[in-house]
């Protein structure tokens, strides 16, 4: 073989390399963003339920103003998020507040007999599975995206054509700042 033909053997493998690994980044950032629109159809669910439980819960225990008060605050904030981080950490606390109103039907047996809020309280833990369900799926994509930017050779490609790390859903982001919800 002349040195010319090996040249452009090795041009043509690295060529091919390149597309390889940035098509493979394309692929994989695409399943994270999918993966969290997954996330985020059951969040918005979840989201849409609220204000109709909420007013279920109003006229039983009109006195637990400050919980409603705090899930109606929770629910303001996630409307208010702006990046996937900021909604992880307003759900987070959304769903401590949503805790402290069950905790607040709890005390009122008529509440917990009536047939509306039975329904949207199973509705709502429905949705609760499903978003576990879900984030656990976005983790484990996030998770597979990271590392394959990470390992080597990966990480050559991926630093040069800017794919970058993606964090992973953390139940626990946001819970220490949860309001403190007094009975």
């Amino acid at each position: 073989m002349s040195p010319i033909t090996i040249i452009l053997l090795v041009l043509v493998i690295v060529a091919a390399a390149f597309i390889a690994y940035y098509n493979k980044f394309v692929r994989m950032r695409n399943m994270v963003d999918n993966a969290w629109a997954q996330v985020d159809v059951q969040l918005q669910r979840r989201y849409d339920l609220i204000p109709n439980l909420v007013e279920t819960v109003k006229g039983y225990a009109a006195h637990e103003q400050a919980t409603l008060d705090s899930v109606t605050q929770a629910r303001s904030k996630v409307a208010g998020a702006h990046t996937p981080t900021e909604r992880m950490e307003a759900e987070n606390v959304l769903s401590g507040t949503l805790k402290s109103l069950f905790a607040v039907a709890e005390q009122y047996p008529d509440l917990k007999a009536n047939a509306g809020f039975v329904t949207l309280q199973q509705q709502l833990e429905e949705t609760e599975d499903k978003i576990s369900y879900m984030r656990q799926s976005f983790n484990d994509t996030v998770m597979k995206y990271n590392t394959a930017i990470q390992q080597f050779p990966g990480t050559l490609f991926s630093s040069l054509f800017g794919f970058e790390r993606r964090a992973s859903y953390d139940a626990d982001l946001g819970t220490d700042t949860a309001p403190e919800i007094g009975f």
